[in-house]
């Protein structure tokens, strides 16, 4: 442990790794950008798939797209290994809290390096898809004994992650994670946190419903990510116009990780 936690404190010190790191939240910020603009897209009446595979494969098109995702995986691994690096610095008087701080750095870590391995198929002139594996996933675990119990409890922690997203931006609890400046600048920062965050939250909440839904009706089809998620608001009354919201939410929290990028307290 003690050779784990000298290594994080050189990675910590190291101004070279602390920019790659800061790079990794303009990846997050380019990918919910593009997911909220197909988001915007498909409220419109036009197609597309709004998720982390959509938002690369619009990235691949572009002239130097196998140079851009090259560019994310190293962003997306150096924030993953920063973000595991600081569990193993953390120091709280809790345990409790300490340790719910570190199951929850964790998990944004596997979540960025899941990420980053979806950009590097693309990379690599693969395809990944999303909603399928989620699906697939889902039929998985459904098949086991206890799996629809299990698939529930799934879909309530992921409904509970998406509860915290809004949590965060009405309480504005990211503040806590920048470096502010005065002026001007503040509270338009803040605006971008707050819309960011609750938009963030609804799309992760909806998808929680779906697998909650798929376990209820022991049809894993309805687990379908983050794009079916997305796709359901239609289905609601004044849909096109929620969609349109969130996508928008979703490309505002993209821009709010670009200024992430440059405040985040690291």
């Amino acid at each position: 442990m003690s050779t784990a936690k000298n290594a994080a404190r050189v990675a910590k010190g190291s101004s070279a790794f602390r920019r790659v790191a800061r790079a990794g939240f303009v990846v997050v910020g380019l990918v919910h950008l593009l997911i909220g603009v197909i988001a915007i897209s498909i409220a419109s009446g036009a197609g597309g798939d709004a998720d982390q595979d959509g938002a690369m494969e619009q990235i691949r098109r572009t002239p130097i797209g196998g140079l851009l995702l090259t560019a994310m995986v190293v962003g997306l691994v150096a924030l993953a290994a920063w973000q595991i690096a600081g569990v193993f610095l953390m120091a709280d008087p809790h345990e409790s809290r300490k340790w719910g701080r570190r199951v929850k750095a964790a998990a944004i870590s596997l979540a960025y390096l899941v990420v980053a391995g979806m950009a590097l198929i693309y990379a690599l002139g693969g395809r990944a898809d999303s909603e399928k594996a989620s699906q697939g996933l889902s039929a998985w675990i459904l098949s086991a004994p206890g799996g629809a119990v299990m698939l529930v409890l799934i879909g309530l922690t992921v409904v509970g992650v998406g509860a915290g997203f809004v949590i965060g931006g009405v309480t504005r609890a990211f503040e806590r994670e920048l470096r502010l400046p005065a002026g001007a600048v503040r509270p338009g920062v803040l605006t971008f946190g707050v819309i960011g965050y609750i938009a963030k939250g609804v799309a992760v909440i909806v998808t929680g419903v779906l697998v909650v839904a798929a376990a209820w009706t022991r049809d894993p089809e309805k687990a379908a990510g983050l794009d079916g998620a997305l796709h359901s608001l239609m289905a609601l009354p004044y849909g096109r116009a929620l969609l349109w919201l969130v996508g928008a939410g979703l490309a505002v929290y993209g821009i709010f990780c670009f200024v992430r990028a440059r405040l985040a307290r690291m």
